[in-house]
């Protein structure tokens, strides 16, 4: 179909002229419509993969977290400030003092173990029904496990959360409370 009138400009014109059609008519648009279901009739049928239910987290716990972050190592004012008028050696500097306090959070409220017990660059095999939310696999990934390769990275996984109890009506989505001197 290489048509010169099928130009992109000219199928552009011709979807802004149909969506307003759409928009102005409405027996235009059940017209459309009725197209749009005749086509997707006619459409090869491919089986849709099977979508894991998604569920809402509340977000209390995150904020908790960011909270200590911030008391601690100056987390969200580290992010928030441009740092782009800084050398390196400040900018250096600043992150040794966040990376302590976060670090400090990170041992405090929670127990981090690593994914895999092996030694980054260890020659591992994954086998059949390994767990793919805590590998990743990277590189030319082609057939059926079981998988053969190099440990990359060997991942983090919370073994255990021990945040603080918090007062009834706190409000979790202040992370730092304003500061007024008198």
């Amino acid at each position: 179909m290489n048509d010169p009138s099928l130009n992109f400009f000219n199928r552009l014109v011709l979807a802004l002229r149909a969506f307003a059609r759409i928009l102005a008519d409405e027996g235009f648009a059940a017209g459309v419509l009725r197209l749009e279901g005749s086509a997707a009739a006619l459409a090869p049928t491919a089986a849709e993969p099977v979508k894991p239910a998604l569920r809402e987290i509340p977000p209390d716990s995150a904020l908790q977290l960011l909270a200590l972050l911030q008391q601690e190592g100056r987390f969200v004012d580290f992010l928030e400030e441009n740092v782009t008028a800084y050398s390196d050696a400040e900018i250096g500097g600043a992150a040794r003092v966040v990376h302590e306090g976060c670090r400090k959070v990170a041992r405090d409220y929670l127990q981090i173990r690593p994914v895999r017990e092996e030694a980054e660059g260890a020659r591992l095999t994954l086998p059949a029904g390994f767990d793919a939310t805590a590998v990743r696999l990277t590189g030319n990934v082609v057939g059926q496990p079981p998988f053969t390769g190099t440990l990359m990275h060997r991942g983090w996984r919370v073994a255990e959360v021990r945040l603080p109890k918090v007062a009834e009506g706190h409000d979790v989505r202040v992370l730092a409370a304003a500061e007024v001197e008198l």
